[in-house]
């Protein structure tokens, strides 16, 4: 696996502006190697943890309990009560709130929702959305606009959104997220870039997105990143996650 250039660490400036991680991953409701999996997640030392398909059926929350505990993360939100969105986060972030949203039922079809979040990093307070969008393309679309809506009514000058867009970057979904957000890995592309499938990657149809005012350090799978083995980037699940490294404005 080739190396990827290195990746800025999390850290706090003097002026109270925070550099984070930030990891989205879908887990496949933790059907594979969940060990392989806390492997992953923790190498990448995230500061927040954007999962998509998280368990939320039987005993689900201890399964996500197990998993953040295993790879160095709390739970912050979402899971069985968002419809498999769910959020965590180090023990650096000071969580202001939390909510999980459910999106409208289509007959059908599965139910789908947000997890989401503020939280604080220094003085830096940003608003946090993980989402996993429809198979079908007229729901996946109007799920994008209350995605926007939702990011917007956090009540935060900055926001990241991330998730399993079931599209890829031509979409109507994802150009209409791309409009009025950064598209992480187009505005500072950094290790890998297609997301789906481990075995043979083919195609983005994950990506992390930030309003204008983060700064984009680098975004892409962390292919070749120190402990990140492609071994457990292939038993984890049926997806690759996306790193980011963003720097948020002190507020």
């Amino acid at each position: 696996m080739p190396q990827s250039p290195a990746l800025p660490a999390s850290h706090t400036e003097p002026d109270g502006s925070a550099t984070v991680r930030v990891l989205s991953y879908n887990i496949r409701s933790m059907r594979d190697d969940t060990d392989a999996l806390a492997r992953v997640i923790g190498a990448c030392a995230p500061d927040l943890v954007l999962l998509q398909e998280a368990p939320r059926f039987f005993r689900w929350r201890k399964k996500l309990a197990r998993l953040a505990a295993a790879s160095g993360q709390v739970i912050l939100s979402g899971g069985g009560t968002a419809a498999g969105p769910a959020l965590l986060c180090s023990l650096r972030a000071t969580v202001e709130r939390t909510e999980d949203v459910l999106l409208p039922l289509t007959p059908g079809l599965h139910r789908r929702g947000f997890a989401t979040a503020v939280v604080r990093f220094g003085r830096a307070r940003v608003g946090v959305l993980s989402c996993h969008l429809s198979l079908q393309k007229d729901e996946r679309y109007e799920q994008s606009g209350l995605l926007l809506d939702r990011l917007a009514g956090l009540g935060t000058e900055h926001a990241i959104a991330g998730g399993d867009l079931n599209e890829r970057p031509d979409g109507p979904a994802f150009r209409r997220m791309a409009k009025d957000l950064q598209d992480c890995w187009a505005t500072a592309p950094w290790g890998g870039e297609h997301t789906s499938t481990p075995g043979v990657p083919h195609q983005r149809i994950d990506a992390l997105f930030a309003t204008p005012g983060v700064e984009v350090l680098g975004c892409g799978v962390p292919l070749g990143l120190p402990g990140v083995r492609e071994s457990d980037l292939r038993a984890a699940t049926d997806h690759l996650p996306v790193l980011a490294a963003l720097r948020l404005p002190a507020a």
